[in-house]
């Protein structure tokens, strides 16, 4: 009975797996006969372009028949195997693989209904200008086609015939879009072949033509969101609003913040739309506008924009937010640099004022955030307004050294006269809080000296210096006084900007006038002046304000006593090169003076009388040129070295003479009373004559060999007898100039070989 069984069930399976290969072929040849229906199908729909729509809908009724079987055979094929797996292994699994490679080509055949349906219902949607359904069934093209580029077994042509046809009408949608942006967002913008300015700029004019959307509210229209949104779809949106960022930039916001002049105007009429347009209400005399005005202009743009174009959500994005990405870091700095830089203030006074700038900016960023521009918190800008007292120094610092540098490389001969009466004017400052505590302890305790320095101790002597150094120590003074009652980091960058006027006057003043200090003696004269009154104020200056600065300045930071040594050698330095010029061309006319030998011959006479002559005309020229400019300390001590350099030449000329004639002695003589009698007259150094006859009496003060040259003088008009006499046994006064082998060998050259001479001689000793 039991193999009764086993046949009856062992047959009804063999015809069941009869059946179903039957089943499975049968299966096979039609899906294939579909595929190359399909396949032509689309092929003339998109390859061809023939018309087919019925017969391309029996189709798909056809691939949904198909594949409706193949799924039901699928499941019957599973079913079958897993109860018979222990029987027909390898022949189920053929089956399988024959139904697999059938179940591909039908999710193929699917996709190419999926891509045909989708670009019917693009038609259809871009027909009726529903753009966001349109892009939409154009992705899903494209993801038909994307899926089947992964099927191997596809039909190359077919494949690229899709292709073309899903680029082809992407195009077209973007097309249609922008034509839809252009049409609803006009700009009017001036010939680029006009000149920049704000002629050209009041052609400007943004057109957004569109009406409130249909139920009041006021926002962009659905056609705009539509249009928006499906280039956000298509991926074309970023730059669409990329390049609208950049025209708005340069165009409409830069503009507005760089002239005060212009200003914003918004029209709005319910059939054109809204109008956003540069207009120019009058001529500003302001250079900069104010950062209030900025601001307004700005958020009045920007406002129009939200409301009628920018409040549209592209994803879980803002239009507003794009467009705030592509702008803010260009407008924002360009308000800093041509706006909020020219707001800092010009003094610490004004600095409490500031903070309604600050205010203003920070409800500027406020308003943005509201429109979503903005994003997160303070902002370059904002950073920019609150760290207003760094700015402020360094603004100050840099005008201060711009005024301080232009100071010294103005002209240095327009001067202004200071005398031990004149008095720098120090400001007023706030007492520090422990000096009256002192003052009160001082009242108690008084030790005073009975011998008192005098009033003109320490005082600088009368001279002149540069108008422009005095408004150079002014114009420290009143930075110093900004640094009184400022923050610590305001108060070091003014402290060392001071420090950075004097270095620089320092190295500017020597190496800019360096030609003018050598050719003109003035100039040189003045510049010593200069350094010295520099040296002398910066002893003090740094005292009298150290305990008003904020630590650590108030410490003893605060001193300027180290530039004093640099300044005073400086000024030396300066007036001794010019000196050594004096000298040089003293020398260089004494040259001409033939050593002052053969006086007797006219020619010789008349050249060594010329270079006298000159010389006492230039010490002349020169002291006329140093009176009333030169401390007369000074002034004395320059001429007197000079007229001691050309006496000392003099001198030492005729000691070198190995025969003067009674002739050529007399010559001499003359020639040296000349300066004598003129050399005193060279000393001028006040202007007022009378005045000047002290320092003419004190020549042999400042002139060293003066008395060696009178002497000198004597001696060529005196006989032996009066020369024996002044020399005394070298205790008189010929002996406190001369040595005795000069004196010897000037009395061989003066008088000839007697025994008069030759008893001379011996008393010389």
């Amino acid at each position: 009975m039991s193999s009764f069984v086993t046949q009856v069930l062992s047959s009804c399976a063999k015809l069941e797996k009869e059946d179903l290969s039957g089943k499975i072929s049968k299966m096979s040849r039609k899906v294939e006969d579909t595929k190359e229906e399909v396949c032509d199908m689309i092929s003339k729909r998109y390859g061809d372009f023939l018309p087919g729509l019925q017969g391309s809908e029996e189709l798909m009724v056809q691939v949904d028949e198909v594949a409706k079987e193949m799924d039901s055979l699928k499941n019957c094929i599973e079913t079958e195997v897993q109860e018979n797996i222990h029987v027909a292994v390898a022949e189920y699994t053929k089956l399988k693989h024959q139904l697999e490679k059938n179940t591909v080509i039908m999710t193929m055949l699917g996709h190419l209904k999926e891509f045909h349906n989708a670009m019917e219902q693009y038609s259809k949607a871009l027909k009726e200008k529903k753009y966001v359904e349109a892009a939409n069934q154009l992705e899903r093209a494209r993801v038909s086609v994307d899926s089947l580029k992964g099927w191997k077994t596809s039909q190359l042509p077919l494949l690229t015939a899709l292709h073309s046809e899903l680029v082809v009408q992407r195009e077209n949608l973007i097309y249609h879009l922008t034509d839809e942006w252009k049409r609803l967002v006009i700009w009017k913008l001036p010939s680029s072949k006009e000149p920049p300015g704000l002629k050209s700029l009041l052609k400007v004019e943004l057109n957004l033509t569109h009406v409130s959307s249909k139920d009041g509210e006021p926002g962009p229209p659905p056609l705009l969101q539509s249009v928006l949104q499906a280039l956000a779809i298509q991926g074309d949106l970023p730059h669409k609003i990329k390049l609208f960022s950049q025209v708005l930039l340069k165009n409409v916001l830069k503009p507005l913040v760089i002239h005060p002049s212009l200003s914003v105007r918004v029209t709005e009429q319910q059939e054109e739309g809204t109008t956003l347009a540069l207009q120019c209400l009058e001529e500003s005399r302001e250079e900069r506008s104010t950062p209030s005005q900025v601001y307004n202009k700005i958020l009045l743009v920007l406002k129009t924009l939200h409301s009628h174009l920018l409040d549209v959500s592209i994803g879980d994005r803002s239009l507003s937010a794009i467009l705030g990405e592509l702008i803010w870091e260009e407008i924002s700095q360009c308000i800093i640099h041509e706006c909020l830089l020219y707001s800092i203030p010009a003094n610490s006074s004004q600095l409490e004022k500031y903070n309604t700038v600050i205010k203003e900016t920070e409800v500027f960023e406020k308003s943005l955030k509201e429109m979503k521009y903005l994003q997160g918190d303070a902002t370059d800008l904002l950073k920019y307004a609150r760290n207003v007292n760094c700015h402020f120094a360094s603004k100050k610092c840099k005008d201060v050294i711009v005024a301080a540098r232009k100071l010294m490389t103005s002209k240095m001969h327009n001067t202004v006269k200071v005398t031990p009466e004149s008095k720098l004017r120090l400001p007023k400052l706030p007492a520090p809080p422990s000096e009256g505590k002192v003052k009160q302890e001082k009242d108690q305790v008084r030790m005073e000296n009975a011998k008192q320095l005098s009033a003109g101790s320490l005082c600088l002597p009368a001279c002149r210096i540069s108008e422009s150094v005095q408004q150079l120590l002014e114009l420290a003074l009143s930075t110093l006084c900004e640094a009184v009652g400022s923050s610590t980091q305001c108060a070091l960058q003014l402290f060392f900007t001071v420090r950075n006027i004097f270095q620089l006057f320092y190295d500017v003043v020597p190496t800019y006038h360096k030609e003018n200090l050598l050719k003109f003696p003035h100039l040189a004269a003045v510049q010593h002046n200069n350094c010295m009154y520099l040296a002398h104020h910066l002893l003090t200056l740094g005292h009298y304000f150290t305990s008003h600065l904020p630590q650590p300045l108030n410490g003893g930071v605060a001193t300027f006593v180290d530039l004093v040594p640099g300044f005073r050698k400086l000024g030396a330095q300066c007036f001794l090169a010019q000196l050594n010029v004096q000298r040089a061309e003293l020398l260089e006319r004494l040259s001409t003076a033939h050593n002052f030998c053969n006086l007797d011959d006219e020619d010789n006479y008349i050249a060594a009388s010329k270079a006298v002559r000159q010389i006492i005309h230039q010490l002349k020229q020169l002291g006329t040129v140093w009176q009333d400019v030169l401390p007369v300390s000074i002034y004395c001590k320059a001429m007197g070295n000079l007229l001691n350099t050309a006496i000392t030449e003099v001198i030492a000329k005729i000691m070198l003479l190995e025969d003067i004639s009674s002739e050529d002695s007399e010559h001499l003589h003359t020639l040296c009373q000349t300066l004598i009698e003129e050399g005193p007259l060279v000393f001028i150094p006040l202007a007022e004559e009378h005045k000047n006859k002290r320092y003419q009496e004190e020549v042999p003060l400042y002139v060293k060999k003066w008395g060696t040259f009178k002497e000198l003088v004597i001696v060529l008009r005196a006989n032996l007898q009066e020369i024996v006499d002044r020399w005394a046994d070298g205790k008189g006064p010929l002996a406190l100039e001369f040595s005795s082998s000069e004196l010897k060998n000037l009395i061989r050259a003066l008088f000839q070989n007697t025994e008069r001479r030759a008893v001379a001689l011996t008393k010389i000793k």
